[in-house]
């Protein structure tokens, strides 16, 4: 009977560890990197937003490779919706995003799950996700494209690659979704200098004819 109890006490501690473990809401400002994450607008619009009839799918938008979110990350893990006193952007400040975050609702759904995770406030949250957005060079050669094609995942990580020479090959991964290209995630120090990503970022898509969607 003893040994009965125990056991079921180590399950109930087990579960309440790994719960955890998992848990939003941890300390802001304290991780080990960001995360820049680039989502490439046609096919996001082709897999959810158009569903959405969200504006950033509407035709004539023009928009390429979004900044998706600049998130922070730990070596093993993230942190997400941390407490923090800063307060939370204005409808005027989220709008100001728009314009390489697609819509202002994307904006404010990044700062709420992952800038209050770093320690800044909205205003900087938005300028260094502004900054490392620039000083990445979004290859030029998916614009001119003038109908859908499919492509080795591969070839998307090499462009980038050949027009940001700061990177090398360990320190962006390519994700795709239903055979789509999803997006290019590139890791960065606090300092955002180029940096080796952990293993629960790489996961490097490997499709051979990955389709990707020509601008609207």
């Amino acid at each position: 009977m003893q040994s009965r109890r125990f056991l079921k006490f180590l399950v109930v501690v087990f579960m309440g560890l790994t719960r955890l473990a998992h848990a939003d809401g941890e300390r802001a400002g304290e991780f080990d990197y960001y995360v820049l994450s680039l989502s490439w607008s046609p096919n996001w619009c082709v897999l959810e937003g158009d569903a959405r009839n969200s504006p950033q799918c509407e035709d004539g938008s023009g928009h390429g490779w979004i900044l998706h979110g600049l998130w922070p990350q730990y070596e093993r893990g993230w942190p997400g919706y941390c407490p923090t006193n800063h307060r939370n952007p204005s409808r005027s400040d989220t709008a100001e995003m728009a314009d390489i975050m697609g819509t202002s609702g994307l904006a404010w759904h990044q700062w709420n799950k992952h800038g209050r995770c770093s320690g800044l406030s909205s205003d900087d949250y938005y300028a260094l996700s502004r900054d490392a957005y620039g000083q990445v060079t979004r290859p030029s050669v998916f614009r001119r494209l003038d109908d859908a094609v499919r492509l080795p995942a591969r070839v998307v990580e090499e462009a980038f690659l050949k027009e940001n020479r700061a990177l090398e090959p360990d320190m962006l991964t390519v994700t795709c979704r239903d055979n789509m290209i999803q997006e290019v995630r590139i890791c960065l120090t606090p300092e955002m200098e180029p940096r080796t990503c952990g293993q629960e970022v790489i996961r490097d898509c490997h499709a051979e004819r990955a389709l990707f969607e020509v601008l609207r």
